[in-house]
């Protein structure tokens, strides 16, 4: 009977959110293995460690375990392996409301199982009666919704130490926030020798709707409409909200500098980034071509931000901004996932750094909603005037909304916005010739001019 080594490595390289596909696993070894559940239907624990050449990636699972598995359950199976001295069945626990049930009771009563323990947030009250269904959409992390009460998202790649989210959530909704998910529980572990986050449950907004779907929306209609209409007068105008979005981002920012400590970089760490910038850039031209005849553009834009004379003001900030991460509820935009970018050092995820680079991801987005909908259509030169007027409008709503906000851009800070855009569309060159060739047009069009 195979192992359940043997069953996990089978199963791993299928998964959404496993990040080594394509690569061989060289080794996977089972680190923790913790019994949340006894019985049938049982729940276990299982941080996995797997090897792929010189890598070494921490994966968690909850691994049901029965007797007979039902129908219901077979398209999420692992296999059946011998158990307490008996085979059984193996499979994603995720997928099972029964089961999960226990993560919410858990966290309600501040459970601890031998090494994994369960937390509620102070203050607040967990209704544990909700049951739970798997969101499909995610790809490095899986989310459970329960009810229309909760979203809790359990981290499939972990990293030793607390996730920046659970503590940016926290202090922020401690603070009184109006822009973040209201936080109920979060569950951790030992790794390492550091409290590690494994999972995180917030308020779930069933009402709400994503700044990326609603943008979508906005473009489609303009594209609709005939060339002569100006885009304001477009059925799907989106430049209220992009403005309203601005001054929430700039609200958050300010929460974020008053409940986290701030610094500042001297003009000499600055040439140094730039210079990580212009290294930056040349690697990128050596691996797509077509990026060479933009280079000089950036070039330029990299020697301003080189020649700042003024420190740069530094914070704890978002660190993965864009129109995906952000909800319109009916009172006000909410900004979610502040966990940084995944697969990033947690210290790296932690730094400190200008809050214009948060504001230059939401630029870049706009810029990605406007055009993606043009990649593989016939006729789309037809639309690229329209693409930059509906990017130009918004990205322009959402500065003036910053300012509002009390964000600040002026003089050396516009400077630092255009090189951090630039150099965000310089990595997006790269993600695209790599994993989206017809997309590689969205990231190029960013060189186009000055700004």
């Amino acid at each position: 009977m195979t192992s359940l080594h043997g069953l996990l490595a089978g199963w791993i390289t299928g998964q959404r959110w496993f990040a080594g596909k394509g690569r061989a696993i060289d080794d996977l070894s089972v680190e923790t293995l913790t019994e949340i559940v006894a019985g049938d239907p049982g729940l276990v624990h299982l941080i996995v460690s797997v090897r792929q050449e010189e890598r070494r990636t921490r994966y968690q699972i909850l691994a049901g375990l029965r007797d007979h598995l039902p129908d219901r359950l077979k398209h999420v199976g692992i296999g059946t392996c011998e158990w307490g001295g008996r085979e059984r069945h193996v499979y994603d626990a995720m997928h099972d409301a029964s089961l999960t049930e226990h993560l919410l009771r858990g966290m309600d009563a501040d459970r601890r199982v031998n090494g994994v323990a369960f937390h509620r947030v102070a203050g607040v009250s967990i209704d544990t009666t909700q049951r739970s269904l798997v969101l499909t959409a995610e790809q490095s992390n899986t989310s459970l919704v329960y009810g229309d009460a909760y979203i809790l998202k359990l981290f499939r790649q972990l990293n030793a130490g607390v996730n920046p989210e659970l503590e940016i959530i926290t202090a922020l909704a401690g603070a009184g926030s109006a822009h973040v998910a209201r936080p109920y529980g979060w569950i951790e572990t030992g790794l390492d020798g550091e409290p590690t986050t494994l999972a995180i449950m917030q308020e779930y907004l069933p009402n709400a709707n994503d700044g990326w779907t609603m943008a979508l929306t906005s473009v489609r209609d303009l594209y609709a409409c005939p060339d002569a209409m100006p885009a304001e007068d477009a059925g799907g105008d989106f430049a209220a909200e992009a403005g309203r979005l601005g001054q929430a981002t700039a609200q958050v920012h300010r929460e974020l500098a008053e409940s986290f400590p701030t610094g500042v970089v001297e003009p000499p760490e600055i040439k140094r980034m730039t210079e990580r910038f212009r290294r930056r850039l040349d690697r990128a031209v050596a691996e797509v071509p077509p990026l060479a005849r933009h280079a000089e553009v950036a070039a330029r834009a990299y020697d301003r931000m080189a020649d700042l004379e003024h420190e740069i003001t530094v914070q704890r900030v978002h660190g993965d901004y864009h129109l995906g991460q952000v909800m319109r509820t009916t009172g006000d935009w909410v900004v979610l996932d502040f966990e940084g970018e995944p697969g990033q050092p947690l210290a790296e995820r932690r730094a400190l750094d200008s809050p214009l680079r948060d504001v230059a991801g939401m630029l870049r987005s706009f810029d990605y909603a406007a055009r993606h909908l043009l990649a593989d259509r016939p006729g789309a030169e037809r639309l690229e005037g329209r693409a930059r007027e509906w990017a130009a409008r918004n990205k322009a709503a959402f500065l003036a909304g910053y300012s509002e906000g009390g964000g600040h851009i002026r003089g050396a800070d516009a400077v630092l916005l255009r090189a951090l855009e630039l150099s965000k569309a310089v990595y997006e060159v790269v993600y695209e010739a790599r994993n989206r060739p017809s997309w590689l047009p969205i990231p190029l069009a960013a060189f186009g001019d000055e700004g």
